[in-house]
């Protein structure tokens, strides 16, 4: 899921078949320890940067890149020194 505006974004993903698509601004230095979501996830980030750890293994995550989780999966977050912005679509687990 790669488009250039959020209006693009939003309906891919509705047509897709995802449940909730919204815009996640996080603050700087934010740090969520690891969680699980009720949801399956996928998200690009449009401003910032955060490393996201999955397993074991970190991955650092500018404007532009992407992620997706399952529902589920036990991951931690940490935000960077100017924060970030996401645009994150979401698919309740059935």
């Amino acid at each position: 899921m790669n488009t250039d505006d959020f209006d693009s974004f939003r309906a891919q993903a509705l047509a897709e078949g995802f449940d909730e698509v919204l815009v996640r601004n996080w603050a700087p230095e934010t740090v969520l320890d690891t969680h699980t979501h009720a949801f399956a996830a996928q998200a690009r980030g449009t401003q910032g940067e955060m490393w996201l750890t999955v397993g074991g293994s970190t991955r650092h995550l500018r404007a532009g890149d992407t992620f997706s989780l399952a529902h589920g999966v036990p991951h931690a977050e940490r935000y960077g020194s100017e924060g970030a912005t996401y645009w994150v679509v979401r698919r309740q687990a059935r």
